[in-house]
C-alpha cells in the first residue's frame, strides 16, 4: 500500500469513528442494553424443560429444531462478549452507487463495537472469506475497535471466495463462552444452513445480510462483460435480452427468499440491508422487537 491510500484509509477511519460514536451514544446506546442485556442476567445455554421451570424461558426456536421443549439458562453476570464476524470475500468490494458492501459493512460493525463499548462490553473481530482470514479476541476500548475498522476496511485475503460454513465452524471452536454474534455477508454462499444453524444453537446469532441493488437486477446496458469477483471466471451478456434480465431477477429472488427462509427455520434474527439504504431504521426495529421479546 502506498502512503496515500494509507492516509486516505486512516481519514476514512476517523470520519467512521466520529460518526460511529455519535450514533452509539445518542441513539444505541440505551437500545443495545435493554436489548441485549434488558433483564440484568446473561443467556447461558439451553437444556431440556423440566417440570417446574419457568415457561416464559421456552425457547421455541430451539424446541422446534429439538422436538423436545428446552429452556434457556442465565447467569448472573452482567459482561457480554460481542463477535463480529464480517465477510471480506471478493464481492464484499462491490458497490455500484455510493459505498461498498465492504465499507457499509465496516460502518455497522462500528456502530455496533462503539455501543457495546459504551455499555461495558468487550468486542471480537472476525474476518473471513473462504476461510478465516483474522482473529482478533473480545477487548474493551477506543483503540481496539479503531484497529477493527481498519482491518476490515484493507483486508485482502488472497482466496477471495467465501465460506459461511468455515468461519461458523472457527467461532463454535474459538469461542468457548456464550456470546452474541453478528454476522455480516452477503450470504451468498452454498451449505449455509447446518454451520449456521450449529452456530445459532451455541451462540446469540444475528444475521446482517448486505446486498447491492445490482445484485439483484440486472439493468438494461448493451453487451457487458462480467467477471466474478471471487473466483475471476468471465463471461460476456446482452443486458437488452429482456429474458436474460427477467431470469437473472428470478433466481436472485429465489435465492434471496431461500436464505431468509433458513434465517427462521434456524431461530436467527436477521435484517436485509441495502448499499444504497439507510440501515438504522433497519437496526432500531431488530433492536426493539429483541426487547419486546425479551420482557414476554
Amino acid at each position: 500500500m502506498t502512503p496515500e491510500s494509507i492516509d486516505e484509509i486512516m481519514r476514512r477511519v476517523h470520519r467512521l469513528e466520529i460518526k460511529a460514536r455519535r450514533l452509539a451514544r445518542e441513539t444505541f446506546s440505551g437500545e443495545y442494553q435493554s436489548s441485549f442485556r434488558g433483564s440484568g442476567l446473561d443467556f447461558e445455554d439451553y437444556r431440556e424443560y423440566q417440570h417446574g421451570d419457568e415457561t416464559r424461558f421456552i425457547d421455541w426456536s430451539v424446541t422446534a429444531r429439538k422436538d423436545t421443549p428446552y429452556i434457556r439458562t442465565f447467569r448472573e453476570e452482567r459482561e457480554l462478549a460481542v463477535i463480529l464476524a464480517v465477510d471480506v470475500s471478493g464481492s464484499s468490494l462491490y458497490g455500484s452507487q455510493h459505498l461498498s458492501k465492504r465499507e457499509v459493512a465496516a460502518e455497522l460493525a462500528a456502530l455496533l463495537a462503539f455501543s457495546a463499548n459504551y455499555n461495558g462490553d468487550k468486542v471480537g473481530l472476525l474476518l473471513f472469506a473462504n476461510e478465516p482470514v483474522l482473529y482478533l479476541p473480545p477487548a474493551k476500548g477506543s483503540r481496539h475497535v479503531l484497529r477493527m475498522i481498519r482491518e476490515i476496511l484493507t483486508a485482502d485475503p488472497e482466496d477471495k471466495r467465501t465460506s459461511i460454513p468455515a468461519a461458523c465452524n472457527f467461532l463454535l471452536h474459538t469461542i468457548k463462552r456464550k456470546s452474541l454474534i453478528f454476522m455480516i455477508s452477503d450470504f451468498f454462499a452454498h451449505d449455509l444452513k447446518k454451520p449456521l444453524g450449529t452456530l445459532a444453537c451455541k451462540h446469540d446469532t444475528i444475521a446482517l445480510r448486505l446486498t447491492d441493488p445490482l445484485d439483484e437486477k440486472l439493468p438494461k446496458v448493451g453487451t457487458v462483460n462480467l467477471t466474478d469477483p471471487e473466483t475471476g471466471w468471465q463471461t460476456t451478456v446482452n443486458t437488452n435480452n429482456s429474458n436474460l434480465r427477467m431470469g437473472f431477477s428470478k433466481l436472485t429472488r429465489r435465492h434471496s427468499e431461500g436464505v431468509t427462509r433458513m434465517f427462521k427455520q434456524q431461530g436467527i434474527d436477521h435484517l436485509n440491508l441495502k448499499t444504497n439504504q439507510d440501515y438504522l431504521p433497519h437496526l432500531h426495529r431488530l433492536f426493539k422487537a429483541r426487547t419486546r421479546s425479551r420482557k414476554s
